[in-house]
């Protein structure tokens, strides 16, 4: 597959029948959908993985369904949040301020320990479709609109979802609530 460089070829490729196509559309993808399940989720690396499996599978399952194959990343990200509120519904809410997840976190460069598990609660007390917003537009670097329609929320509600998940992050982190 190394003759292949834009998510189109591998598209059409797959769309075709190619499964090495389709692998190489993951493996190229999979670090972003698995970390954007990672903080949407507010879970560990176990949780994100299993809800990305079931993405990626109906991903293969609906690829004819992919109108843009340029965006591809953002499609998949979308799949993975649908799965994700699958997840979210099916299951009994964890402990908020569990924090495992913290441990397979990289931390930023200059962020204490006590302001990581700080962020994790405040994380993990978000309501799912603000951590979502959270998790793409802050962590990502994603435009609202990008997340707007990967989540299947309206603009105004993406921006007023992440100025109020930015407002209490900055709080748990002793910051201006106003920020």
């Amino acid at each position: 597959m190394g003759g292949f460089h834009s998510d189109a070829e591998l598209v059409s490729h797959a769309l075709a029948g190619s499964d090495a196509a389709f692998s190489r559309l993951v493996e190229r993808h999979q670090a972003a959908v698995r970390g954007f399940l990672r903080r949407a989720l507010g879970g560990g690396w176990a949780e994100a993985d299993d809800v990305a499996q079931d993405a990626f599978l109906a991903a293969w399952r609906s690829l004819r369904s992919l109108r843009d194959p340029d965006g591809v990343r953002a499609w998949l990200c979308g799949i993975a949040w649908r799965k994700a509120q699958d997840r979210i519904r099916s299951t009994r809410r964890r402990a908020v301020r569990d924090g495992v997840w913290l441990e397979t976190v990289e931390p930023p460069a200059g962020v204490s320990h006590e302001d990581r598990l700080s962020m994790a609660a405040a994380m993990a007390d978000l309501p799912p479709d603000v951590r979502a917003c959270v998790a793409l537009c802050l962590a990502d670097g994603w435009s609202h609109g990008e997340a707007s329609v990967v989540l299947g929320l309206p603009l105004g509600t993406v921006k007023s979802h992440v100025a109020r998940g930015r407002a209490r992050l900055l709080k748990a982190l002793g910051g201006p609530d106003d920020a």
